[in-house]
């Protein structure tokens, strides 16, 4: 048991061929829970890959980070998480967020905070089985008795919030939240990095390798919002962005900023890996220890691990080894 204060480790892992197997092994392994992305233009469907989850675990729980409420309609949504709390035997839970890097990878802003709470707002109480209106019209679940959960479906709602605002909205609707410690509502917060070997340099070939998806956002959010100004005031911006864009005219390139987001380094990507930060959460199963520990004790009551790089069983094999070190 952690010394400091009790937590929940989890992990998070996009949905892709992977993911069943991958939820299996964390099981395994001793997670708590297990995360699923949602991004339309950049991973497969999410619902899928839960359920091909649920039928491979019976103790793991089931989660998302983040869906994102405009690439499905309300009802839709209530629909999908009704078949998942179904087939999980009650181990999900839906998070949802504004759609922050999905909506900028298709050249658009992310959605509003209120009209985020207000989809949530709408979803529980569809789940509960309550007549909503929508578009003009009421509408509720409709499923037969045996074609679906039965209302109320019993899901907990949480959402990514990383502002004050956020914080102050999310008790309307939320069961718990992701970003900045709540003063009320359980808290998870997201983790990147890599335990070494005995004896392994952090600033190694694979340590960059297993970190670098994860540590070279920052240069793509810094053009997708700031454009060339942005990014070039970051170390090894200028070269960066002069890769990505000869490959693509001034209007496309936002299809390329995010190539590859999270699993995988885009060739221009490793331009960057001499200026990543490979200190944070990187280092000897006693330092992951620690880091985590100190998150605990500022309160955070989950901490979900992100993997990346070309072996993520290794990396949950590691952390998990680590954390159960403690």
């Amino acid at each position: 048991m952690n010394p400091v204060s009790e937590y929940e480790l989890s992990c998070g892992l996009p949905p892709g061929p992977d993911f069943a197997e991958l939820a299996v092994l964390a099981e395994e392994l001793g997670y708590t829970r297990v995360w699923i992305f949602d991004s339309a233009p950049l991973w497969e469907d999410p619902f899928a890959h839960l359920a091909l989850a649920a039928a491979r675990t019976t103790r793991i729980g089931l989660a998302t980070a983040v869906l994102i409420p405009t690439q499905r309609s309300v009802m839709t949504m209530a629909s999908g998480i009704a078949t998942i709390a179904r087939l999980s035997g009650g181990r999900f839970r839906a998070c949802f967020g504004t759609g922050y890097t999905a909506r900028m990878a298709i050249g658009q802003p992310a959605m509003p905070l209120d009209a985020m709470v207000d989809y949530v707002g709408s979803l529980r109480r569809l789940l509960a089985g309550e007549t909503v209106v929508l578009d003009g019209a009421p509408a509720r679940m409709l499923h037969w008795p045996g074609m679906a959960t039965p209302r109320p479906v019993e899901v907990p709602l949480w959402l990514s919030v990383l502002g004050p605002r956020g914080n102050r909205r999310a008790p309307e609707v939320a069961d718990g939240t992701i970003g900045p410690v709540h003063p009320t509502l359980p808290t998870a917060t997201m983790v990147t990095g890599t335990v070494l070997d005995a004896g392994e340099d952090r600033e190694c070939a694979r340590v960059r390798a297993a970190i670098g998806p994860w540590r070279v956002i920052p240069w793509h959010t810094a053009y997708a919002l700031g454009g060339a100004s942005a990014v070039d005031r970051l170390p090894g911006g200028e070269r960066w962005r002069a890769a990505l864009e000869a490959l693509a005219p001034e209007g496309e390139r936002h299809l390329l900023s995010f190539e590859g987001h999270v699993t995988h380094l885009a060739e221009r990507d490793h331009l960057l890996l001499d200026h990543i930060d490979t200190r944070t959460m990187v280092g000897a199963p006693a330092d992951i220890r620690d880091g985590l520990d100190r998150l605990a004790a500022s309160g955070f009551s989950e901490i979900m691990y992100q993997p990346s790089g070309p072996d993520v069983a290794r990396e949950l094999r590691a952390f998990a080894a680590a954390h159960r070190a403690g």
